[in-house]
C-alpha cells in the first residue's frame, strides 16, 4: 500500500465509519462497546509488549524467504530482526485487539495464517490460554524466533507448522475438525486469501470468529474483502480499517459495519 493510497482509503473509511451510538444491533453494539472500544490496560499486554521491545532492539540479520504478496523480484533476502518486527508485526493496538476478541469468545481452537516473530500468537494465547493454537509460517528462520518468543514468555499452547500454506492448510484443517476463530495475516493476494477463506469455511460453525488483517491494503485486498463478506454464509461483517471481522451465526440478520477503530 503506498503512503498516499493508504490515506486515501482510510479517508473513505473514516467518512463511513459509525461510533457505539448508531448500532441498533444488540450483538454488535455489545462487541463493540465491551471488546473494540475497551481501554483497561490488562496486565497480559505487559507480557507481550516486553517481548516486541527486546525484538525492536535485535539488530542481528536473518535470512527470509518471502512467499506473500510483497515479494515480487526477489523473495529471498537478509533483514535485520529488528526491522522484521516493525514491519510485518501487528501494531500493540491491532494485537491488543485480537487479545480481547480471544478473551471474549474464548475459542476452543485458533487457527493463525502468518506467525511472524510470534506478537499476534502471543496475544491470541493470552487471551484464550486454554485455547488449541495452530499457527501456520512460511520463513523457517521468522519461526524459529517466535519458538524463542514462545519460550520466553512461558507459553505452551501453541503448535507452530512451517511451510506453504496452501499445502499445509488442508492437513491442518483436517486435523484439526473445526475452527473457532481464525486470523489471517500471512498472504495479501487476492486469491489465495479468498481461497483461505473458502478452506477454513467448511471447518466452521455458527459460533466461529474469522479475522482478516489489512484489508485495505491493496485494491486486490479489498475485492477480495467484498467477495468474501458477500459470501452467503457470513451473516454479520465487521470493517475496522485495519481489520476486518467476520460471524456466521445463524439467528443474525445479514449485515455490514464500518466502525471506528
Amino acid at each position: 500500500m503506498t503512503s498516499l493510497c493508504g490515506v486515501l482509503r482510510y479517508i473513505k473509511y473514516y467518512l463511513r465509519a459509525r461510533n457505539s451510538y448508531s448500532l441498533h444491533s444488540p450483538f454488535v453494539f455489545e462487541l463493540y462497546t465491551k471488546v473494540i472500544s475497551d481501554k483497561q490496560k490488562y496486565p497480559e499486554y505487559k507480557i507481550v509488549e516486553k517481548r516486541r521491545r527486546e525484538l525492536l532492539r535485535n539488530k542481528r540479520l536473518i535470512s527470509v524467504f518471502d512467499m506473500g504478496a510483497g515479494a515480487v523480484k526477489h523473495p529471498e533476502s537478509f533483514r535485520r530482526i529488528k526491522t522484521i518486527i516493525k514491519r510485518s508485526s501487528s501494531t500493540p493496538a491491532k494485537a491488543q485487539l485480537l487479545f480481547r476478541l480471544a478473551r471474549y469468545f474464548n475459542p476452543e481452537k485458533i487457527l493463525e495464517l502468518g506467525t511472524s516473530m510470534g506478537i499476534s500468537t502471543m496475544y491470541l494465547s493470552c487471551g484464550a490460554p486454554q485455547s488449541e493454537i495452530i499457527t501456520i509460517e512460511g520463513c523457517s528462520n521468522i519461526s524459529s524466533v517466535a519458538e524463542s518468543n514462545f519460550r520466553k514468555a512461558k507459553i505452551t499452547n501453541i503448535q507452530q507448522n512451517i511451510g506453504n500454506f496452501e499445502i499445509l492448510l488442508p492437513k491442518i484443517l483436517k486435523k484439526m475438525q473445526h475452527v473457532d476463530l481464525l486470523f489471517v495475516d500471512g498472504d495479501h493476494k487476492k486469491e489465495k486469501v479468498v481461497d483461505y477463506f473458502e478452506k477454513c469455511l467448511e471447518y466452521s460453525g455458527s459460533e466461529s470468529v474469522f479475522i482478516f488483517d489489512d484489508i485495505h491494503w491493496s485494491n486486490g485486498m479489498e475485492s477480495a474483502w467484498e467477495m468474501i463478506i458477500n459470501h452467503p454464509r457470513v451473516k454479520v461483517s465487521i470493517d475496522l480499517f485495519y481489520f476486518g471481522i467476520l460471524f456466521f451465526k445463524e439467528e443474525l440478520s445479514k449485515e455490514r459495519f464500518i466502525l471506528r477503530f
